[in-house]
């Protein structure tokens, strides 16, 4: 009989453990502030969900993501707005800080719209940068050459 209740009380305190876990996404949405030095793209802004490209690898970030801080590499984010629709956004770097409450700050060194990229002009960039690396004579000047190659890469992907 003391079995049965230690056994029972064991259950219930775990049954109601599990109950009481938080899921994934529970929140409805989150707040999302996403900034580059000239322009502010996004201020407190109710979300769905956002999807980063980060050093660390890509991700997407939903509301009740467990908190992060990631530094961002040369790609596309990708904003999925409450209404359904989606903004895409090409950022050289930055990074990307989300809190416990849902809400993520976004900065970018550079933001551009995908809409608005030229292909030509990124693969010229492209071509630009190779050539620099070709001839550079120091490491820190490989070292430049090598970023831009790696940000004019980003540009034509994000182009395509």
């Amino acid at each position: 009989m003391a079995l049965t209740r230690s056994a029972l009380r064991l259950f219930s305190v775990r049954f109601t453990q599990a109950c009481q876990v938080r899921g994934y996404a529970d929140a409805p949405s989150m707040s999302l502030t996403f900034a580059a030095p000239s322009q502010v793209l996004y201020n407190n802004a109710s979300v769905k969900q956002i999807d980063v490209p980060s050093f660390s690898g890509s991700f997407g970030i939903l509301p009740a993501h467990v908190p992060t801080l990631a530094v961002l590499k040369p790609g596309v984010v990708t904003v999925f707005e409450n209404d359904g629709s989606t903004k895409k956004f090409f950022v050289s770097s930055g990074t990307v800080t989300i809190n416990e409450d849902s809400t993520v700050q976004l900065l970018a060194e550079e933001a551009v719209p995908v809409d608005t990229l030229d292909i030509s002009a990124a693969k010229e960039l492209l071509a630009q940068s190779q050539s620099q690396l070709a001839s550079a004579s120091s490491d820190v000047a490989k070292a430049e050459a090598e970023i831009s190659i790696e940000v004019s890469e980003a540009l034509v992907k994000a182009c395509e």
